[in-house]
């Protein structure tokens, strides 16, 4: 049996350093990113591809298939990630609703807003500002309908 460990927060919150650790903590084993479903145009509504793709395959104890999005629009290769102990699930919203029936362990990161805003200009460019506000706006609809933080196992500090 596949265990997921879910790591959520706010965009800029510091999932991915949180997620990594703890996949090395784990004996290195494989993390998904929820970046590799979302888009700028899309940062929320594609769960039903990380469902069938992912967590699903996952499930049966079949290895995970799915081509990352295109954030540059170079083409991005297939990835495959085998079955193991257990899988890292990382970013905005893995911890949704809709995705707890696979979930074993849920991990919340949080960061005020200047620090994650200030974190995701510094990667992307201030000519991100108004996607990053967009993107933020989302999150924060995430947040109050599914309230993650209230449902998760761990709290961890990321600002």
């Amino acid at each position: 049996m596949v265990r997921i460990v879910a790591v959520d927060g706010h965009g800029g919150a510091g999932k991915s350093t949180v997620a990594a650790r703890l996949a090395d903590a784990l004996g290195g084993v494989p993390v998904v990113h929820t970046d590799d479903f979302a888009s700028w145009d899309e940062p929320i509504e594609w769960r039903p591809r990380l469902l069938a793709e992912v967590l699903e395959p996952l499930a049966r104890g079949e290895p995970a298939r799915f081509r990352p999005t295109s954030w540059d629009g170079a083409p991005r290769e297939v990835v495959e990630v085998v079955p193991a102990d257990a899988v890292v699930l990382e970013g905005v919203t893995a911890s949704r609703k809709v995705f707890r029936p696979y979930l074993t362990f849920v991990v919340w990161v949080e960061a005020p807003r200047e620090v994650r805003l200030r974190r995701g200009l510094e990667r992307d460019g201030e000519g991100a500002r108004a996607q990053w506000e967009a993107w933020m706006a989302a999150e924060d609809d995430y947040v109050a309908r599914e309230r993650p933080a209230e449902r998760a196992d761990l709290i961890v500090r990321g600002g």
